[in-house]
């Protein structure tokens, strides 16, 4: 899958001669992908039959309304084929966003702001850390270009954090998607998990890591997010179909929602702000589910061409279409009925968190609306390809992109107005 805008991060390998690298060990061989490699980032290059993930701008969606907390969860409770009742994945999802919610509250309930402790040597000087957070700079700047001056209005320890997270994700991707991508296995990834366990008790691998954990010592960071972006990773080894929306609306939080939660504690929630805590991280899924959505409809055709199908079966069969039609790539009366309603679905979750955008701090608005914005205008290219998703390419033009951007930063202004 390609990368569909430069200021909305997207997980192309990462290439530069500070060797950037990522290691996990498979029996008695070492999978790297190293910073002298120099791959074309302009075009998604796909390895190993996963899907573009996430986002970085994945950043807001559900938010309350007034008072009350607005959260459109279809039904906590599902049954299965054999007639087991189950919990839905958004129920699953939203005990994620009570969790960290709850995290941040505890850091709230002891500091008016946000107490960002000062830099500690996670390991060895000062002079390391320094480095690593350097070197996280240098992959953001290059990869993520719009998105990386935005975070240049934040301070200068949330933009650092910012940049870690978006590190430690574009390694996490790599291991599925990369150069060894066909070589990573279940347990290749349950090692990376296990690393990722050490990063959050304060033992970094290298100094990458040692950017994170010293992130999530700072601010009130959930591990559970990033546990579950890996558990998106193990299935894309082992799933090329989804039953229904909600399969798909769970892979998609793992893939993309999970990113939203892990940033908006650095990004901050705008003082002024009077939406509940837990609707500003549940705001925090939709814009994820909502990209990840627009990904996949963008780019039906190319998943169709290594045998993926990420759209619902269930959704499928009732507008009378098959897994055959799409690898045939028709465009039919019965495509297009079928298309507008997955477009009018990512589009709801777009507008649920264009109103949640005006509750995070300040400097933080401005990358976080830029990608809302373009991203959503992919799914306005869809329908001026008259939903030929399968042969086009829908992307928003440069002179639509140079538009987009004062749009953002003028809605960015707009100061919080909910009571």
């Amino acid at each position: 899958m390609s990368v569909a805008l430069l200021w909305v991060v997207s997980p192309c390998e990462v290439s530069n001669g500070t060797g950037f690298l990522v290691s996990v060990r498979e029996g008695n061989r070492i999978f790297d992908s190293s910073g002298r490699r120099n791959l074309a980032c302009n075009e998604r290059i796909k390895r190993g039959g996963g899907k573009q993930r996430w986002s970085f701008g994945s950043c807001l969606g559900r938010a309350q309304t007034g008072s009350g907390r607005k959260f459109s969860v279809r039904s906590a409770i599902v049954a299965t084929p054999a007639g087991e009742m189950t919990m839905s994945s958004e129920r699953m999802v939203y005990d994620v966003v009570l969790r960290q919610a709850a995290l941040v509250k505890r850091q709230l309930r002891s500091t008016d702001e946000l107490d960002v402790k000062k830099d500690i040597p996670i390991p060895g000087t000062l002079g390391l850390l320094s480095e690593a957070y350097d070197r996280c700079s240098e992959v953001c700047a290059e990869y993520a270009k719009t998105f990386y001056l935005g975070t240049m209005l934040m301070t200068p320890e949330r933009r650092k954090a910012i940049w870690a997270i978006y590190v430690w994700c574009r390694r996490t991707d790599e291991l599925v998607d990369g150069p060894n991508a066909s070589h990573i296995t279940p347990a290749a990834l349950d090692r990376w998990e296990d690393r990722l366990e050490d990063v959050f008790s304060g033992r970094p691998f290298d100094m990458l890591d040692a950017a994170l954990s010293d992130t999530v010592s700072k601010f009130p960071v959930d591990i559970q997010p990033f546990r579950d972006m890996i558990e998106g990773m193990r299935m894309d080894l082992r799933k090329s179909r989804y039953r229904n929306f909600d399969e798909l609306y769970l892979y998609c939080y793992y893939v993309a929602g999970t990113v939203g939660l892990m940033s908006v504690p650095i990004m901050g929630i705008a003082p002024e702000s009077k939406a509940t805590t837990e609707s500003v991280y549940n705001a925090a899924l939709a814009l994820g589910i909502a990209n990840q959505l627009t990904n996949i409809l963008r780019d039906v055709g190319e998943d169709a061409r290594r045998g993926r199908v990420y759209l619902p079966q269930d959704e499928l069969a009732q507008a009378g279409l098959s897994d055959e039609d799409i690898f045939a790539g028709r465009v039919t009366d019965k495509w297009r009925i079928f298309m507008k309603k997955q477009i009018q679905r990512a589009r709801k979750f777009f507008d649920e968190a264009e109103k949640g955008v005006t509750e995070l701090s300040a400097a933080s608005r401005w990358p976080v609306l830029a990608s809302l914005l373009l991203y959503r205008r992919i799914l306005d290219e869809i329908e001026a390809n008259d939903y030929n998703n399968f042969t086009k390419r829908a992307y928003v033009s440069k002179p639509k992109k140079l538009i987009a951007l004062p749009i953002a930063y003028a809605k960015s202004l707009v100061p919080s107005t909910r009571t």
